[in-house]
C-alpha cells in the first residue's frame, strides 16, 4: 500500500518557494498599489508620496546638463517614429485576473520641457521610449515597440512570420501580436528566435503558442547554446536578494510622476504577467553560423558572456539588416547591473561589436535591436556601432590604466570620464548603466572586492561602525546638525554618507530618516540613469513609509519552472541550508522523480548539502521522497495545497518521515 505523506513533510517542501519565486528579477516587483501620481493639488514642498520639490542646487545641476547636451537634436526622434504603421494611444493590457499590466498613458506626463525634478537628458530618453506602436523597419521587417520593456520583432518569411524576442509576458506579447495581425495579416508563425537568456526576451512565448496560426509541432525555435540552462538558472541561487534589489532598480513601487518613476532608460519597465519558455530546436554556437528559416537567410553571431551569459545577434544579408540583440542599445548598458548579477566582460562585449563591424558593415543599411529604435543608413549605422564598441573598450582599458596607477574602485569611478567624442553621443549616455558603476565593475572583474587599502580588509559592519561614527561626531544631534548644513549647501552625497551612519546607529530616528529621504530625492532628481533615479527614490519612499517588500504571483512563473532541471531545485535548497543549524548533522535522502525518470541523492555533512543524480536510489538513505517535478512546481507556487499534499498520488514518503522533516527544517526562509 502506498504510504501517505505527512502534512509536515509536504509543507516543508514549500520552503523552496522563496528561491523559486525569485527565479528572475525582471518578473519580481512590488504589487501593492503604487502611491498616486503627484498632481496640481500637491504642495510645493512634497507630493503625495512625500517627495520634496527639487532644490535650487538640483535645478541648477539639471539646467547645466541641458546646456551641455544638444537636447533639441531631433535625429533620434525621427528614427524612433520612422516607419510607423499604427499605434494605440488607449492601450491597456491586463492580466486574466484584471490587474493592470501595461498602460502607456501612465507616462503621459512625460511631455514638454523637463521639470526641475528630472534630469533633462533622462527626460529626453523617456520621451523616446514613450513612442509606441507597430513600425516597419525595412522591407519584410517590423517591430512592436513600447508594449513592454523590450521589443517584439517580426520578419516575413516565404509562408509566415518569424518572431524575434516575444517580450516578458504572455499578455503583452498577445497584445503586440494582435496589433501586428490587424495591420499585417494572419499568416502563420513558423519560427521563433530567442536572442538571449533574459526573461524580457522569451517570457511571452505563451502568446505565440496560443496563437491560432501556430503549429507547435512544426515551430522552429532558434536560440544560443546554453539558453535553457541560463534562462532557468541565472538568478535562482541568489534570487531572493535579487528580487528585492530589482524592486529598487525598476522603481516598481513608485508613482509614475515627475517626482517618481519616469523611465528605466532601457524602456518603460518590465511587465509582470504570465511567463513561459520553450526548448530550442536549433542552437547557435559559432560565428558566422548560417541558417535558413522559411526562405530567409540568416547569418548568426554567437556572443556568449556579453550582455547575457547566452546571447547571439544575427545579420540578414538579403535585407541588409543587423539585429544587435542587446549587444547594442541606445544607452550605455550595464557591465554590472544594480539588481545584482555576475559582472559582464567589457572586453568581450566590445569585441563582439567590432566583429559585427568587420563581418557585416559593408552591406548594412539598418541596425535594429531588442530595445529602443533602429538606426538607419550605412554611414550612421557604422558610426553608431563604432561608438558603442569604443564605449565598452574605453571603460575597460582606462579602468585598468588607473588601477595600475594605484587608484582603487571608488577613486577610478570619480576620475574616469568618457572622451568628448563618446560622451556627446546620446546612445552612450548613462541612461541604464553608468560610467561610474561600470568602471567599478571592470575593477571587480579583475581585482575583486578588495581595493588594496588595509583599512578596508576587515572593516566593521554598518550598524557597529554607524554607532561609533555617531559617537565620534558628538552624538545624533551633532550629526543631524552637520548633515543639515551639508544638505543646505547642496552637498547631497556627503549628506547621505553622514546620515546613513546615523540611520544604522539609530534606526528609529525619524528626523534622520526624513533628512536622508530628502537627500535621496535630490540625488534621484539629478540622476541621468533611470535605475539610479529609481534606487534613490525607492530608498526615500521606504525611509518615509516603511519597507515595501518585493512580491509576485508565484503561479505566473510555473510554466518557466517546469523547464527547470531538477538539479536547480536542489542547488536552491543548498543555498538555503542554515549552516550553523546543520553543524554536526549527517543525513542522506533519496528524491525520486517519477515523471522525469530520475533519482537524486541528497546528503548533508560538514554543514553542506550535496546532490547527485544516480541510476538507483541509495540504499543507505533513511528516507525516499517520491514525487513529480510538476507536483513540486505546483506545491512551490501555491497551486497545490494541504489536501493535495495529503491525498495526491504525486508525492509519497517512504522511510523516516522525521528525517525528511529534519532536512526541511534546516532550510532558511528568507523574508
Amino acid at each position: 500500500m502506498k504510504r501517505q505523506p505527512t502534512p509536515g513533510a509536504a509543507t516543508a517542501l514549500a520552503l523552496v518557494l522563496p528561491v523559486l519565486a525569485a527565479l528572475t528579477p525582471l518578473v519580481v516587483g512590488c504589487h501593492r498599489q503604487a502611491p498616486p501620481a503627484a498632481g496640481d493639488a500637491a504642495s510645493a514642498a512634497a507630493d503625495a508620496s512625500g517627495n520634496v520639490a527639487a532644490s535650487r542646487f538640483t535645478a541648477e545641476a539639471n539646467a547645466a546638463v541641458a546646456g551641455a547636451l544638444p537636447i533639441a537634436d531631433a535625429a533620434d526622434f525621427e528614427e524612433a517614429r520612422r516607419g510607423l504603421v499604427a499605434t494605440k494611444p488607449d492601450l491597456a493590457i491586463r492580466t486574466a485576473g484584471g490587474r493592470a499590466l501595461w498602460r502607456p498613458r501612465d507616462y503621459a506626463f512625460v511631455d514638454g520641457e523637463a521639470p526641475a525634478s528630472v534630469n533633462p537628458s533622462l527626460w529626453r530618453q523617456a520621451k523616446l521610449n514613450g513612442i509606441h506602436g507597430l513600425f516597419q523597419v525595412a522591407d519584410g521587417i517590423y517591430q512592436v515597440r513600447g508594449y513592454d520593456l523590450s521589443n517584439l520583432s517580426l520578419i516575413r518569411g516565404r509562408s509566415g512570420w518569424i518572431v524575434v524576442d516575444p517580450l516578458t509576458a504572455k499578455e503583452t506579447a498577445a497584445a503586440a501580436l494582435a496589433l501586428a495581425r490587424k495591420h499585417l495579416g494572419n499568416e502563420p508563425i513558423v519560427a521563433v528566435i530567442f536572442t538571449h537568456s533574459h526573461i524580457d526576451h522569451f517570457g511571452g512565448i505563451g502568446a505565440v503558442l496560443e496563437d491560432p496560426t501556430t503549429d507547435p509541432a512544426r515551430l522552429r525555435v532558434v536560440a544560443p547554446k546554453g539558453f535553457i540552462e541560463e534562462a532557468t538558472s541565472e538568478n535562482v541561487l541568489a534570487g531572493v536578494a535579487m528580487g528585492r534589489r530589482a524592486s529598487f532598480m525598476y522603481g516598481s513601487g513608485l508613482a509614475r510622476s515627475e517626482r517618481g518613476h519616469v523611465d528605466t532608460g532601457l524602456g518603460k519597465g518590465p511587465a509582470t504577467g504570465s511567463i513561459d519558455i520553450l526548448e530550442p530546436t536549433d542552437l547557435i554556437d559559432t560565428t558566422p553560423q548560417e541558417l535558413e528559416l522559411d526562405g530567409v537567410r540568416f547569418q548568426f553571431q554567437y556572443a556568449p558572456a556579453s550582455e547575457a551569459p547566452a546571447e547571439m545577434a544575427f545579420f540578414l544579408p538579403d535585407l541588409k539588416a543587423y539585429c544587435g540583440a542587446e549587444i547594442v542599445s541606445h544607452v550605455l548598458h550595464n557591465l554590472y547591473t544594480l539588481r545584482g548579477a555576475k559582472v559582464r566582460d567589457a572586453l568581450k562585449w566590445s569585441g563582439y561589436i567590432d566583429e559585427a563591424i568587420e563581418l557585416f558593415s559593408t552591406n548594412l543599411d539598418v541596425v535594429f535591436a531588442s530595445h529602443h529604435w533602429p538606426t538607419f543608413g550605412n554611414e550612421r549605422v557604422v558610426a553608431y556601432l563604432k561608438q558603442q564598441r569604443d564605449a565598452y573598450k574605453y571603460l575597460h582599458d582606462q579602468t585598468l590604466r588607473l588601477a595600475n596607477d594605484g587608484l582603487g574602485p571608488q577613486e577610478i569611478a570619480e576620475e574616469l570620464t568618457m572622451p568628448s567624442t563618446l560622451a556627446s553621443v546620446f546612445a552612450n549616455r548613462d541612461y541604464y548603466g553608468t560610467v561610474r558603476h561600470n568602471a567599478k565593475a571592470v575593477y571587480q572583474a579583475y581585482f575583486g572586492w578588495f581595493d588594496g587599502n588595509p583599512a578596508n580588509l576587515n572593516p566593521l559592519p554598518p550598524e557597529q561602525s554607524g554607532m561609533l561614527y555617531v559617537e565620534a561626531m558628538g552624538g545624533a544631534e551633532q550629526v543631524l546638525r552637520r548633515a543639515q548644513e551639508a544638505y543646505d549647501r547642496g552637498e547631497y552625497r556627503w549628506t547621505a554618507t553622514l546620515v546613513d551612519h546615523l540611520v544604522f546607529a539609530a534606526p528609529d530616528n525619524e528626523a534622520a530618516h526624513e533628512l536622508l529621504a530628502r537627500c535621496y530625492d535630490q540625488l534621484g532628481y539629478q540622476a541621468e540613469s533611470g535605475p539610479w533615479r529609481d534606487v534613490y527614490l525607492t530608498g526615500a519612499y521606504e525611509l518615509r513609509h516603511g519597507t515595501q517588500g518585493a512580491a509576485m504571483d508565484p503561479a505566473a512563473i510555473s510554466q518557466l519552472l517546469r523547464h527547470m532541471p531538477a538539479e536547480r531545485f536542489f542547488d536552491a535548497m543548498a543555498a538555503h541550508l542554515i549552516g550553523p543549524k546543520a553543524d554536526g548533522k549527517t543525513l542522506t535522502l533519496n528524491f525520486v522523480f517519477t515523471d522525469l525518470g530520475q533519482t537524486h541523492v541528497l546528503t548533508i555533512e560538514n554543514a553542506v548539502l550535496h546532490h547527485h543524480k544516480r541510476t538507483v536510489a541509495d540504499p543507505s538513505a533513511t528516507a525516499t521522497v517520491t514525487l513529480t517535478r510538476d507536483f513540486l512546481v505546483r506545491l512551490s507556487t501555491g497551486q497545490a495545497g494541504l489536501r493535495e499534499m495529503i491525498f495526491s498520488n504525486d508525492l509519497a514518503v517512504e522511510g523516516s518521515r522525521l528525517d525528511v522533516l529534519s532536512f526541511f527544517s534546516l532550510l532558511d526562509r528568507p523574508d
